[in-house]
Parts: C-alpha cells; sequence; structure tokens
C-alpha cells in the first residue's frame, strides 16, 4: 500500500513539472514570431469572417511534446 502512495506521489511531481513547463512555454510563445505563421497553418479572412487553424504549427507542438514525454517515461 506505501509503495502505491509512493508511485502516486512520483507521477503527481513529475505532472506538476509538465505543468509548469507548459506554463512557461504559453508565456514565452508570444515571443517566438514565427509560431502560428507557419506555412501550412490555415488562414481565411473574408468579410465579416475570420478562420484560423495553425494545423502545422499544432502538428510541431505535438511532435515536441511527444519526444518530451518520451524522454520522460524513459527509464
Amino acid at each position: 500500500m506505501n509503495h502505491l502512495f509512493q508511485d502516486f506521489g512520483k507521477i503527481l511531481i513529475i505532472l506538476g513539472i509538465v505543468l509548469v513547463f507548459i506554463g512557461f512555454l504559453l508565456t514565452g510563445l508570444g515571443k517566438i514570431s514565427f509560431l502560428g505563421r507557419l506555412p501550412g497553418d490555415i488562414f481565411i479572412q473574408k468579410k465579416n469572417v475570420t478562420f484560423y487553424f495553425p494545423i502545422t504549427t499544432s502538428i510541431l507542438i505535438s511532435i515536441l511534446i511527444s519526444i518530451i514525454l518520451y524522454l520522460i517515461s524513459k527509464k
């Protein structure tokens, strides 16, 4: 039973570190000017409607997060 609490505590610590890292990343994204304007990001602007879907940026962020989580989970 004590082993279960230790594992849960480790998971919470790792989750906290990941959340802090994501928080720093999100606050610093405004300083990265090319992010959100990559080739492949969809931007359509009509008279009264603007549609924006950053598909390339989403894929890039997904790959980076996957690599980070892989490196964290690798023992």
